[in-house]
């Protein structure tokens, strides 16, 4: 029997080894880590400071019962954002420049003007991360804020796509701090199964619905749309690079909502517990510390920090992008400055005025982030419009085209998402 044994163990240790030094098998995760990045990036960008307050009230109000929703969002993230892989692979063109281009200039400054009302509201919202990040250690938001303008200045100004797209990789792997953090706090796995995954849901509680639409209203951003077709672009990928394309936005799809499940356990382990109900990022940050210990309060802090600063290059890079495709100008990061002066004056511009704002005493920063759901709801509806249009014409992408099928379900989806959004701007009582 234990000859037998060592025989099979030999039989699949041999198979294993064949499998993961095999040339193809090689060539295809290089291959796959070359193409890799414009879905990753847009999708732990997704897990902004927004979507962190979100997923720590959510937590800690409702335990773990919201771990469920992430783990079914994980779809509707892929289904949308794989569809801005395929046209640009295709086209080798951005959202912007499609719209221009197949329902003329007026349909292209139109999606173009809305979408900078979204980026606008959704920086400042950033950069309110970014100083509440600092806050939590007592540090002034003058020098988180000021520090942070200047790495965003310094990621595009680094002389190719590929360099800002290796900063910011870096962003969004520091933004993994939530998992040890969430560790820290000594969740109940018992709980997380069977009272999260596997529970009842109070789906008619008005504090839970409106919950449920907090998290599903801010799944897709429009700038999300923007940014990853035109990343896609100036990396250079093409038809061939499809499959993979879609790969990496998968594994960003399941990358932001395990972010998102990691910080619901964190809060729901030690603020549920206790009976603890904060509604900013620095107040979960704050009251995490006394309970789940320091290096949780700092984790935490850190991934707040990184994912805000990503989510604040990711944000001003899609319009500034779109800006570039819908007006006519150079618009690629591997243009330096000298030859394309709009583009990256847009790009200072925009972090430079929303920067400011932030530092202004007073300023109803909570206000601020709610408009930033209403804005999605109101502007969704157009970016995404566009987008199925543009992914179900044959036109643009001749064999490639979307069923109608599943064009028929993202537009269903995206409804739901658009719906949900407005009501988190709505008085609870509506619900």
């Amino acid at each position: 029997m234990v000859k037998n044994g060592q025989k099979k163990y030999k039989r699949y240790k041999n198979k294993f080894s064949a499998f993961i030094f095999n040339k193809r098998f090689i060539y295809r995760v290089l291959h796959f880590l070359k193409v890799s990045g414009p879905g990753f990036i847009v999708m732990i960008a997704d897990m902004d400071a927004g979507s962190i307050t979100t997923a720590g009230v959510s937590g800690a109000q409702w335990g773990y019962k919201l771990i469920l929703l992430q783990v079914l969002l994980i779809p509707i993230l892929y289904l949308v954002q794989s569809m801005t892989s395929r046209l640009a692979c295709i086209t080798r063109k951005g959202h912007g420049e499609l719209i221009r281009e197949y329902y003329g200039n007026g349909w292209a400054t139109f999606a173009t003007v809305t979408l900078f009302f979204v980026v606008f509201s959704a920086l400042i919202t950033e950069f309110s991360g970014i100083a509440a990040s600092g806050e939590i250690f007592n540090i002034p938001k003058i020098y988180s804020v000021g520090i942070s303008f200047l790495i965003l200045m310094f990621v595009v100004f680094t002389s190719g796509y590929k360099k800002a797209e290796n900063i910011a990789f870096i962003f969004a792997l520091i933004g993994f701090v939530f998992i040890p953090a969430a560790i820290f706090a000594k969740p109940d796995y018992h709980e997380m199964i069977f009272k999260g995954l596997l529970g009842s849901q109070p789906v008619f509680n008005k504090d839970y619905a409106w919950l449920i639409a907090a998290n599903v209203g801010a799944v897709v951003m429009p700038w999300m749309i923007y940014y990853q077709q035109s990343a896609t672009v100036d990396k250079n990928l093409c038809k061939k690079d499809i499959k993979l394309a879609e790969a990496d936005t998968l594994v960003g799809s399941i990358a932001t909502q395990v972010l998102m499940i990691a910080v619901i356990v964190m809060t729901a382990a030690t603020l549920y517990k206790n009976g603890i109900k904060p509604s900013t990022a620095k107040a979960i940050g704050i009251s995490l510390m006394p309970l789940a210990g320091r290096y949780a309060g700092l984790l935490f802090a850190i991934g707040l920090y990184s994912s805000s600063l990503l989510a604040a290059f990711v944000v001003s890079m899609a319009f500034t992008w779109a800006a570039g495709e819908t007006w006519g100008y150079k618009h690629s990061l591997n243009h330096n400055f000298k030859e394309a002066k709009p583009f990256y004056l847009t790009y200072i511009a925009l972090i430079f005025i929303s920067a400011a704002l932030v530092l202004i005493p007073g300023i109803p920063l909570v206000t601020i982030m709610v408009d930033v759901e209403v804005f999605n709801g109101f502007i969704l509806p157009v970016v995404l419009g566009f987008l199925i249009i543009l992914a179900g014409n044959k036109k643009v992408l001749g064999e490639y085209v979307y069923p109608k099928w599943q064009l028929s379900l993202v537009s269903l989806l995206g409804a739901v998402m658009v719906i949900l959004g407005i009501i988190t701007a709505l008085p609870k009582n509506f619900l």
